[in-house]
């Protein structure tokens, strides 16, 4: 497994996978992972992601284009694959996302399989609210869902 930092606003973010990238976490909140021994540190092998992280940042990039090695069960992959349908900075209630996958009663294992992705901003879960419009949970602490939506509204063309 290979790991790298990259200083975010948010503070350092961890990106790590084999050849693919796999997962991101953030410094604090329940998604919080430290290197393990067997870790080896590669800036090289996550190269694009960087790029595209800090282009995203800076307000230049609103769509990440990466591929990626997502584990997860289909229905979570069904999920993080209606994620980055949501148009950046505009968000969408966790009942909006179950219709769009078409399973309109299942809000709950909707807000689940969100609370499982694997890489945070890059598959945006940030953009999923409340359905009273209200900040509900988050991998990275609601502080950081909340950056990152203003983040994405300061910038939005």
């Amino acid at each position: 497994m290979y790991y790298c930092e990259f200083e975010s606003p948010l503070g350092t973010l961890l990106l790590n996978g084999n050849e693919l990238l796999e997962s991101l976490h953030f410094p604090l909140g329940k998604m919080r992972v430290e290197p393990k021994k067997d870790w080896i540190y590669s800036k090289e092998k996550f190269m694009e992601a960087l790029f595209q992280l800090e282009a995203y940042f800076k307000g230049g990039l609103t769509r990440f284009d990466l591929e990626l090695n997502i584990q997860g069960t289909d229905f979570q992959k069904t999920v993080w694959q209606e994620l980055v349908r949501i148009p950046y900075g505009e968000t969408i209630s966790y009942g909006e996302l179950a219709k769009r996958i078409k399973n309109p009663n299942a809000s709950r294992a909707v807000g689940m399989a969100n609370g499982k992705n694997p890489i945070p901003i890059i598959i945006p879960c940030h953009r999923v609210i409340g359905k009273n419009g209200s900040l509900t949970g988050f991998g990275g602490g609601l502080e950081v869902k909340k950056k990152l939506l203003e983040l994405e509204k300061r910038n939005k063309k």
